[in-house]
């Protein structure tokens, strides 16, 4: 009961948590990496002759690092924009799963669909991570408010070094620029390794790690989907079996 109203007098309003969420988002380690990929990010889509409005907005609006690469890579191949629309939309499927477990983590009796759009839009796997380690410390009708202010914070930070990376590109040596986009995968292995607490999840973490190089050499194109689906398959296998009875 204490803690209960510990956690409430840090959120009085949805304003309050609104500013916490954002005062989350530039204290967490990750929109720092995130600050370095899209400095990556900014300094393809000039490389590829976007417009700096463009690459601005194409953050805000898309706010998904792998859908711009996508959409500025098949755009700037001279793709059709039906081409990089399918692309972008089923490199989008991926984030189902975790609008799905996370709005439930939002919702109390007053929540309205409508006060959930903003919040979908935020969920890519960064809101993801940090709001499994942060709404649980957040009382739940502020929870809607602090996740706004969490994806405000965030999608700021990587429009500002979207910027920086477009201005700066012309001086970004191209190994430069990989080193900054390969952060962002490198970080989010860390931290799932870090939130894998049941051994399915680490199992199936394992089983990725060993599984992808050998799946590579086969060249298929779906590398990662296969990997995904045998990995999670054989670890959900072993987590059926562990359950079973003696």
């Amino acid at each position: 009961m204490t803690s209960h109203t510990a956690e409430t007098d840090r959120f009085p309003t949805s304003f309050a948590a609104f500013l916490r969420g954002v005062g989350g988002a530039l204290t967490s380690v990750l929109t720092y990496t995130l600050f370095a990929t899209y400095i990556g990010v900014g300094a393809l889509a000039h490389d590829l002759h976007f417009s700096f409005v463009w690459a601005v907005l194409a953050t805000v609006l898309i706010w998904a690092a792998p859908a711009q690469i996508i959409l500025l890579t098949t755009l700037g191949a001279g793709g059709t924009l039906v081409q990089a629309a399918l692309a972008v939309t089923l490199s989008a499927i991926r984030l189902m799963p975790m609008v799905v477990t996370l709005l439930p983590m939002m919702r109390d009796r007053d929540t309205r669909s409508r006060h959930l759009i903003l919040p979908t839009h935020f969920i890519a796997i960064t809101v993801w991570v940090e709001c499994f380690r942060l709404l649980p410390h957040v009382p739940r009708p502020r929870r809607v408010a602090y996740v706004h202010g969490l994806g405000c914070g965030l999608v700021a930070m990587s429009s500002i070094a979207t910027a920086i990376g477009f201005v700066l590109a012309a001086n970004l040596p191209p190994l430069l620029g990989a080193a900054v986009l390969f952060l962002t995968p490198m970080t989010f292995l860390v931290s799932t390794a870090r939130n894998s607490r049941l051994a399915v999840d680490k199992i199936a973490l394992g089983l990725g790690l060993v599984l992808t190089p050998v799946v590579a050499l086969a060249q298929t194109g779906v590398d990662l989907l296969i990997t995904g689906v045998l990995a999670g398959s054989i670890a959900y296998g072993c987590h059926r079996w562990q359950r079973q009875p003696a």
